[in-house]
């Protein structure tokens, strides 16, 4: 087993002057915390990051079991915010099956006034339909709402896709950080994650 650093970013954004959350297409809508979700949250969120490399760098997100209890282990701290925390929805038109759970994002206080976002994820075959963007404008606002001035994330440095969603929406950069992960890839596979 070999150990792998990654670079990752903390980024920043003052929630002041918050855009209007726009619309979404026909077949989505955004679901907010109930308790009854935690288990549909952690489906999405498996199957978000499992072929990803945040589940290489948080091993639990490549996990069912582990990403159950990451549900838990946030939403039973008193720093939750069920405001800041939500799950997009599709319902195709030609299914008649129940809507499914196809996005997540979860919220936490990091200190007074300042929030942090947990897990922001999209399955792969619903990205770039501005999905991300609805989940992650909602979440803001529901920081908003509960108090939070500011709110933080950590991302992937090699995550451009989400790199440049949160740029699009003001988040700033204001830390570099390497975390490390024991790894047993190839050095060729590591280097594609850093």
């Amino acid at each position: 087993m070999a150990a792998t650093y990654f670079k990752r970013f903390r980024m920043e954004i003052d929630l002041r002057g918050l855009p209007d959350e726009g619309p979404l297409p026909g077949d989505y809508c955004l679901v907010p915390w109930d308790p009854l979700l935690l288990r549909e949250h952690a489906r999405v969120k498996w199957e978000c990051f499992r072929t990803e490399m945040d589940s290489v760098v948080f091993p639990c997100l490549g996990d069912k079991d582990g990403c159950i209890q990451l549900m838990r282990d946030i939403t039973q701290r008193s720093q939750f915010i069920p405001e800041a925390t939500w799950l997009a929805v599709h319902q195709s038109p030609e299914s008649r099956r129940t809507p499914a759970g196809i996005g997540t994002i979860q919220g936490m206080f990091s200190g007074p006034a300042i929030g942090s976002i947990q897990n922001l994820g999209l399955v792969p075959e619903h990205r770039g339909q501005g999905i991300g963007s609805a989940l992650l404008l909602r979440a803001i606002h529901g920081f908003w709402s509960v108090g939070c001035e500011r709110v933080h994330l950590e991302v992937t440095a090699s995550n451009t896709g989400a790199l440049r969603l949160y740029q699009q929406f003001g988040f700033q950069r204001v830390e570099t950080l390497y975390r490390i992960a024991n790894t047993v890839q190839s050095e060729d596979e590591a280097a594609s994650f850093r």
